[in-house]
Order: C-alpha cells, then sequence, then structure tokens
C-alpha cells in the first residue's frame, strides 16, 4: 500500500459535521481494506487507541479482536476501566492480558531511555503475536498511530512503538486510520463515536506507559510511588477544575534520592516531579501556572501518602527546551 500522508491544505477537524464526514469516509476505507477479514487491535485505553476501536466497531463490528495488554506500566485503576468500557459498555471482543512480570522482569536493570522504549514496544508486539497465533485468520494489525508520532519519528526525535515495525513472521498488515490527525482531531473524532467524555478527553498516556515517567532503571516500588503520586496529582487536578483545563499533566520520579526530615528523623528517599503542560499539537509546550496553595497541598498529600518520598518538585521547562515526557 503507498503512504498515506496528509495533505498540506487539509482543514484542521473542529466540528461534528467534519468529524462525521471523516468517520463516513474512514468507516468505508476500512470495510475496503479489510473486507471479511478479521483485525487485532493493540487497545492501550488511552485516546488514540480507544478512537481507533470505536472506528473499527463501527465499520467491522465482531471482525474486531481488541487486546488490552496490561504492561504493569499503566495509571491506577486504567486496566479496570478499559475492561468496563468495551467490554461491558461497547460489547467488543476483548482479550486482557496480564503481563506485568514479563515486562518488569524484561526492563530490570535496563537505563538507557532509547533501550527502554524498544524492550517495551517488542515486547508488545511479541505479545500481539502470541494472542494473533491463538485466533483464526487475523490478517490485520490496527493501531493508534497519529500524525505527530510519524513527524517524530522521521525527524529522529524518538523512536516510536506504534509506527510500524512488526516481526518478519508476522503477514499482519496495518490499518491506521486516524494517522494523519493531531492530538485535538482524533478527540473530536472520538466524541462524534460516543466514547465517554472520560475517555476522549484524557489526556494523552504514552504507548511506554509509566516506564518513560521512572527514568533509568525501572524498579517496581518506584514504579510504584509514580503510579500513586500520579494518582493523587490526578485527583487534585480534577477536584480544582485543572482536569479539563490542562492538556497533559502528570508525575515522574527519577532515580536519585535526597537527605529528608521525617518524624524527626534523618530519610533518603526520592523526590517527585510534577509536570504540567498546555499544547495544540504536542510539538511545542507551554507550562501550566499551578495555584501556590494547590502546590502545597500536593505537596502535603504526596509526602504524606506515598512511600518512600520526600521531595516535590515542579518542572517549568517549556517544549522547546525540554519534551513534554522526560524519557
Amino acid at each position: 500500500m503507498e503512504e498515506i500522508r496528509r495533505p498540506d491544505d487539509m482543514v484542521r477537524i473542529s466540528t461534528p459535521e467534519q468529524a462525521d464526514a471523516f468517520i463516513a469516509e474512514q468507516v468505508k476505507l476500512i470495510q475496503e481494506q479489510v473486507g471479511d477479514k478479521k483485525v487485532l487491535l493493540a487497545l492501550s485505553g488511552g485516546v488514540d487507541s480507544s478512537v481507533v476501536a470505536a472506528l473499527l466497531i463501527k465499520a467491522i463490528g465482531a471482525q474486531l479482536t481488541c487486546v488490552h495488554v496490561n504492561h504493569g506500566l499503566l495509571r491506577k485503576g486504567e486496566p479496570e476501566q478499559v475492561i468496563e468500557v468495551f467490554r461491558n459498555q461497547m460489547k467488543a471482543n476483548l482479550v486482557y492480558v496480564d503481563a506485568t512480570d514479563r515486562f518488569l522482569d524484561k526492563l530490570a536493570g535496563v537505563t538507557d531511555p532509547e533501550t527502554k522504549r524498544k524492550i517495551i514496544g517488542g515486547e508488545f508486539i511479541e505479545v500481539f503475536a502470541e494472542e494473533a497465533r491463538k485466533l483464526d485468520g487475523i490478517e490485520f494489525l490496527a493501531q493508534g498511530t497519529i500524525w505527530p508520532d510519524i513527524l517524530e519519528s522521521e525527524k529522529g526525535i524518538k523512536a516510536h512503538h506504534n509506527a510500524g515495525g512488526l516481526p518478519e513472521d508476522m503477514n499482519f498488515e496495518l490499518v491506521e486510520p486516524v494517522k494523519i490527525l493531531f492530538k485535538d482531531e482524533v478527540r473530536v473524532v472520538g466524541k462524534q463515536l460516543g466514547l465517554p467524555d472520560n475517555m476522549v478527553f484524557r489526556q494523552p498516556f504514552p504507548g511506554p506507559g509509566l516506564g518513560v515517567r521512572c527514568p533509568g532503571a525501572i524498579t517496581r516500588d518506584r514504579l510504584e510511588a509514580v503510579r500513586e503520586s500520579d494518582a493523587i496529582l490526578r485527583e487534585e487536578f480534577e477536584k480544582n477544575g485543572l482536569a479539563g483545563k490542562v492538556w497533559q499533566y502528570f508525575t515522574v520520579v527519577p532515580d536519585f534520592k535526597s537527605t529528608g526530615i521525617r518524624d524527626g528523623k534523618r530519610t533518603f528517599e526520592w523526590a517527585v516531579i510534577i509536570r504540567a503542560v498546555n499544547t495544540k499539537d504536542a510539538m511545542s509546550a507551554t507550562v501550566e501556572n499551578i495555584p501556590f496553595e494547590l502546590m502545597s497541598h500536593l505537596v502535603e498529600r504526596i509526602t504524606s501518602e506515598v512511600p518512600g518520598v520526600n521531595r516535590v518538585l515542579y518542572d517549568f521547562t517549556p517544549k522547546p527546551s525540554g519534551t513534554i515526557e522526560f524519557e
């Protein structure tokens, strides 16, 4: 198949009418490409893969099998939400695989960011390949690749797990219905497809998950500190009306410790870094101004509720010079 690119003069999708037109076009293209064959989808539960799932369910229904792999690097409560929305509400064929140990064992001791991405991406493909071999007649692999993924991969800024790269022995053809869209357009399309708001308007989440927010070699206890501090941040942003206002916000726990004090005793524990940014298309980003009172409350909660943490820092760096994620 020839490479499909975003036309230079393509109007940005921002209205329900534009989204409907895109959906109608993609449903037709998917049906033409797939015919009566079966499709396997990597369903992370993020905006992109969820919108692709909804598009495919609309286009080919039961010919789609969604595989949700819990690689142990998901946010708190995410696997449960994916099962609820897709299996229980949308009646999709959903296979749930808990591969936490498998991923974390492979990542043990690995510090290089690109190597980590490649291990996570490669293992993902392996898990899908294994699931595909259990199913009859799968000929297509659907992916939630979007336009910035392709642009950044081409510029060598970072490797993307979802920019192709299937094992040689797997003869899947790719189905990538949102590959020419920017993130804001994907959301408009998802809303028109009837996905719940908490899925469509959730912030983007990288394929390698919390793996890119646990810089250095990933350990289970530090990963847990990322997961718990992230849950506190999300809860507080929700309570304070920032959830829909800030494009992406999360916590990072780097691999260094600093001296602190707890109950009159010296501690040597990790620091949690809070990141909150706004952007239109993920190509550049500005930093959100968080009220000081809220920041103080976040510090109090995170240092008292998250084991192994004694400091909270705020990242004031825009993109450029920093990327949105840390790795």
